[in-house]
């Protein structure tokens, strides 16, 4: 049955649940089509906006980047006004420890003494030299953001179609006409691609999985928490939620969509985490996760327009796809309305699919066989 909607969102993550939000405070209706997100990004992401501790160079990227963490603050003010709920933003500052003196001719680098004053209550590996202190970076519960994002969307009466599998992207001529699934078949004006790791099963996209383990702690005692800003360590990061859950990750696998965690990458994380700090070991473990960032060769997102004149791309966001959803969300809500800002246009310039070879993307010819696990 062909159900008409104005705009469909492929992909219910929160970068697609961001986008269809937007969306509808700008007067539009929306459709999400979503498989289940289990294994997506949002579960392989420890909630870090870390733009400055991840120390990416001067770039469009890092433009893009430093909008969308500004944006936090009130996008999930935003959310838990409408919702109730709490999101888990918390501008705790990010600690970047070293070990080794790397930074000394840098006029940020603190030794490991002046270092220690952010986190007076847990102690470093004795090998710890030093490090970084970025104040503005911080964190979201990216699970609690999800929840909050999903709450808005029913309370916005968005559609949200789960279980679903498209199957292929019909054209006709340089337009999409309509989306086949599990289904039957759904029809818009408009459609954005916001499918993440599994983006190539619909188009030839240059977007593949990368598998993320993550393991998290407890602390035994929440009422004395030894960490209250992240670690973003040279082999590991640890993120501390308020409540005293831990979190540590992430590995990156090129292993495509193989499921599960390894004991090699769980003891792996385990080793790195208490080689910065020696303290965490006798903290009971509480869970072990897995899912699959999307990624592209150049490790920076596709965004905009497509080959065909109602398809929006928006995926590849690898490893800041929480931080870069507030933006994406704006950036994209602009293209569909055509209302993108002169100030931004140089973002979509430098995320266009087409840095890519070939020049054009078309829907994938094969799509109806090859994307029976493709995630809608």
């Amino acid at each position: 049955m062909s159900k008409p909607a104005e705009i469909i969102v492929i992909g219910g993550g929160i970068v697609g649940l961001s986008i269809a939000l937007e969306l509808h405070w700008r007067g539009l209706a929306v459709q999400i089509l979503t498989r289940s997100n289990a294994e997506a990004a949002a579960w392989s992401a420890a909630g870090m906006l870390a733009p400055q501790a991840e120390e990416i160079p001067p770039s469009a990227l890092l433009d893009f980047c430093l909008w969308s963490r500004n944006l936090y603050q009130d996008w999930t003010n935003k959310l838990s006004a409408i919702t109730g709920l709490d999101t888990g933003y918390w501008e705790c500052g990010i600690v970047a420890p070293r070990y080794r003196p790397n930074g000394l001719d840098r006029s940020d680098w603190q030794p490991i003494k002046e270092l220690q004053t952010h986190l007076p209550h847990l102690k470093f590996s004795s090998e710890v030299a030093g490090g970084f202190w970025f104040a503005a970076d911080g964190q979201v519960d990216n699970r609690a953001l999800y929840q909050a994002l999903q709450a808005a969307a029913r309370l916005a009466n968005i559609e949200i179609i789960t279980d679903i599998e498209v199957q292929a992207l019909e054209r006709t001529g340089q337009s999409i006409d309509r989306l086949t699934t599990n289904q039957g078949d759904f029809r818009a004006s408009h459609y954005v691609l916001a499918t993440g790791a599994w983006s190539q099963q619909l188009l030839p996209i240059p977007v593949v999985p990368r598998k993320g383990q993550l393991i998290a702690l407890q602390v035994p005692d929440v009422c004395n928490l030894p960490l209250e800003t992240v670690l973003f360590g040279e082999e590991v990061y640890i993120v501390p939620r308020r409540a005293g859950r831990i979190v540590i990750g992430a590995t990156s696998e090129n292993v495509g969509f193989q499921p599960g965690n390894t004991s090699i990458g769980i003891q792996g994380l385990l080793a790195k985490a208490t080689r910065l700090c020696p303290q965490l070991a006798a903290y009971p473990i509480q869970e072990c996760w897995w899912g699959f960032r999307p990624a592209t060769s150049d490790e920076q997102p596709i965004l905009g327009a497509s080959a065909y004149s109602n398809l929006t791309l928006a995926t590849g966001h690898y490893r800041n796809g929480i931080l870069l959803a507030p933006a994406t969300a704006q950036l994209i809500a602009d293209v569909v309305t055509n209302s993108v800002a002169t100030g931004h246009q140089h973002l979509l310039d430098n995320f266009s699919y087409q840095r890519f070879a070939p020049p054009e993307l078309s829907p994938n010819p094969h799509a109806v066989q090859l994307c029976r696990s493709a995630s809608a």
